[in-house]
């Protein structure tokens, strides 16, 4: 059974109390995605490369209820980063989570961090 939206909450810097020890940055591919696992959770992680930045959201897209952002494809509209799912092409921020063309329900989003070559995950529990 897929787990709830309910159990995604959008997470800021100011509100981490646990930086999660994700994995080593080679494990992400360059301007590309991967999964990780927190909890009860499945966390899309992106290393988007040529930017020199890194994100991370819930791998549930809320349109169809598949874990698949993951394995999405980013990019970036009017200087916002993004990422559309690979299965219906629905665009969501990756900054914030809003859905950038329609209106589903925005995405939880988390900040990423990177220390000696580790990605750490922030989370509010």
């Amino acid at each position: 059974m897929i787990s709830s939206l309910k159990t995604y909450e959008t997470v800021t810097t100011e509100k981490v109390k646990v930086w999660f020890k994700a994995a080593p940055t080679s494990r992400f591919p360059k301007n590309g995605g991967a999964c990780i696992k927190y909890k009860d959770k499945q966390i899309a992680v992106f290393n988007f490369a040529r930017e020199g930045r890194w994100y991370a959201c819930q791998n549930l897209c809320p349109h169809k209820m598949e874990m698949v952002l993951s394995r999405g494809i980013i990019g970036e509209e009017n200087m916002e980063p993004k990422v559309a799912c690979p299965l219906h092409k629905n665009t969501f921020s990756l900054k914030n989570g809003n859905h950038l063309n329609g209106d589903l329900e925005a995405i939880a989003t988390y900040p990423v961090k990177v220390e000696d070559d580790i990605v750490y995950v922030g989370f509010s529990e």
